[in-house]
């Protein structure tokens, strides 16, 4: 545990860890929702990284010449040594009792991880916000994070924080005080504890950022992401289309729908888009493997975990206490 005081987490501590987390300049895969768009957008505007790529846990798709080893993977944690990656998802199932491979998370920064979560003891306990709320936490400690009036929006609107903070209140406070959103003159302290709005003027402000991502939205793709497979299918390629030497490239309608989103968010933020930060094709598509533990009829136990483990996932994640969903390796592999 990355913890300081009265269990709050130790920023100095986990940016001496994770060098990489606060560098200029380096290349990044994102998850394709408002999440990682968001985070896309920050890491782009403050720290000029580039965006090579997108992994949805069914396909990931990478800009030609780069190799996963080379970008951080952002909104999602990789179990894979050397492959860095970011999330705040619950993925240790039980703290006392690790995995002989539990060091394939070496290079991964997990905000669950780092306060010693897990599903087994605390999962009504999990991180309630989204993987942007811990960068900004992290890089607030070391530059000027501007949070103008206009961000609250879409920084309450993504990873449903907005419910969490009212359906799950005692967790939410718990974590605010963890990530010293309570300290004043700290980002997360605008975000959070702003005093620009009644509780009625926030609903109206929500209800107005909605409006504008529904507008960008068309059947069975939201607005709010880059949808690169469609939800309940089997991995098939969505919106993506082969150009020569057989890499492939957003289609238009998806890149200008993907681009209205980001221009808004980048409007709201302050977040600058730059298109030239981002890559939209020359993408090399690599296919993987996507399952359940309710779909596959397993009950979550220790045994079961450690079963699972061994079969050497790429990611995953534990949506409820008696579910994983998961990424193996195949019909292609990451590295």
């Amino acid at each position: 545990m990355l913890a300081g005081r009265d269990d709050v987490i130790d920023y100095p501590a986990v940016i001496k860890k994770y060098l990489w987390l606060v560098q200029k300049d380096q290349n990044c895969v994102l998850s394709p929702d408002s999440d990682g768009l968001l985070c896309g957008l920050f890491v782009s505007h403050y720290l000029n990284w580039k965006i090579r790529g997108f992994y949805d846990g069914k396909i990931m798709v990478l800009e030609k010449g780069f190799n996963p080893k080379d970008c951080i993977f952002l909104d999602m944690e990789v179990f894979r040594k050397g492959v860095r990656s970011v999330g705040q998802h619950m993925v240790m199932f039980n703290k006392d009792r690790l995995p002989t491979n539990w060091k394939n998370f070496d290079d991964c920064v997990s905000i669950n991880n780092i306060r010693g979560h897990d599903g087994y003891h605390d999962f009504r306990l999990k991180y309630p916000f989204g993987t942007i709320h811990f960068l900004i936490g992290v890089l607030g400690t070391k530059q000027k994070i501007d949070i103008p009036k206009s961000a609250i929006a879409p920084l309450l609107f993504t990873d449903g924080t907005w419910m969490n903070l009212l359906g799950y209140t005692e967790n939410s406070l718990s974590w605010l005080k963890y990530l010293r959103a309570d300290e004043e003159g700290t980002p997360l302290n605008e975000v959070f504890l702003n005093k620009h709005y009644s509780l009625h003027e926030l609903m109206l402000t929500m209800n107005d950022f909605l409006r504008e991502r529904d507008a960008i939205s068309i059947p069975r793709e939201r607005g709010d992401r880059v949808t690169i497979t469609l939800r309940g299918g089997e991995g098939t390629p969505h919106n993506l289309v082969i150009e020569e030497e057989n890499f492939y490239l957003l289609n238009e309608d998806a890149k200008k729908r993907a681009e209205r989103f980001l221009r808004l968010l980048s409007r709201l933020t302050g977040w600058k888009y730059e298109e030239k930060s981002w890559s939209w094709n020359r993408w090399q598509l690599s296919q993987f493997t996507k399952g359940d533990f309710v779909g596959a009829k397993i009950r979550l136990s220790n045994r079961t975990f450690d079963e699972f483990i061994a079969k050497n996932p790429l990611s995953f994640a534990m949506t409820s206490t008696q579910n994983i969903e998961y990424t193996l390796e195949g019909p292609d592999k990451m590295l």
